[in-house]
């Protein structure tokens, strides 16, 4: 069980941040990403939806036999996580619990923000979890559609970065937050122009989170690979190849190997 992969996915490039982070801290594990970029984005999804296509590529990495599954998509874990946890017999992470234990201990003054995808921020999953933890937590919410597109296309720092940050964000910094979620896995990648623009507010960086939330389960777990050779690292996309490798080595500063295209019709997952 030790030398299992741990299996990652995302509606497309964003969780290449998380694999990033947990690769840093425990760079002995075999990890295996699934990009679901023939269906991108999950963000704009109905519920219903974005269970299925969960359920869909969790199905696929249980196939490759892992031995955790962490659910790198924000918009899948505000949604799909509690049935994901039901139809496997694995550990099932996400990535919304992790961000907001963080959030409530580096905050002072209880008032955090969140920031996401349409989905997420519309499925209140950050506030619940918050609120669960400690009711007198005040948080605000607000959805940064264009975040992602801009991302995506190298556009993080600069006129336009900045413009889109203000647009989003100005009511967020007249709020009287201290701690900012960057709930998407997208947003690190902005993390530079936010910081500027909200000056000493907190930013909570959920891949980093998950990633010690991954450590510390598989140290209960006594799962932590030994291994001495070095850790594989395999990706898969459902859809352009070229295009998520190009914009992944932008989130990963290293380049993308063993990156093969497959079709969850063929895999027998989609009937």
């Amino acid at each position: 069980m030790k030398n299992k992969p741990i299996g990652i996915f995302d509606s497309g490039v964003g969780g290449l941040t998380v694999l990033k982070e947990i690769h840093k801290l425990l760079p002995k594990e075999n990890l295996i990403y699934l990009g679901d970029t023939a269906r991108v984005p999950y963000g704009i999804r109905s519920p219903e939806t974005v269970i299925k296509y969960s359920l869909q590529c969790a199905e696929f990495l249980y196939k490759k036999g892992i031995k955790l599954l962490v659910v790198a998509c924000n918009t899948s874990s505000s949604i799909s996580l509690d049935v994901l946890r039901k139809n496997f017999n694995i550990p099932v992470l996400g990535v919304i619990e992790p961000g907001a234990k963080t959030a409530l201990r580096v905050t002072k003054n209880k008032k955090i923000g969140v920031i996401g995808t349409e989905a997420t921020i519309q499925s209140k999953a950050y506030p619940l979890k918050i609120k669960n933890i400690n009711p007198d937590a005040t948080v605000i919410s607000k959805s940064c559609p264009l975040f992602v597109p801009i991302v995506e296309e190298g556009i993080t720092e600069g006129n336009i970065a900045d413009l889109i940050i203000e647009r989003y964000l100005r009511e967020i910094k007249e709020s009287g937050i201290d701690t900012l979620i960057l709930g998407c896995t997208h947003y690190p990648l902005l993390k530079k122009a936010i910081k500027k623009y909200l000056n000493n507010i907190n930013l909570v960086d959920s891949a980093e989170a998950v990633a010690q939330d991954v450590e510390e389960l598989l140290k209960e777990k006594k799962l932590l690979n030994n291994q001495k050779s070095n850790a594989i690292k395999l990706f898969y996309v459902t859809d352009s190849p070229d295009r998520f490798k190009k914009i992944g080595e932008i989130f990963l500063n290293f380049e993308i190997d063993n990156i093969a295209k497959i079709s969850l019709e063929q895999e027998g997952i989609i009937k």
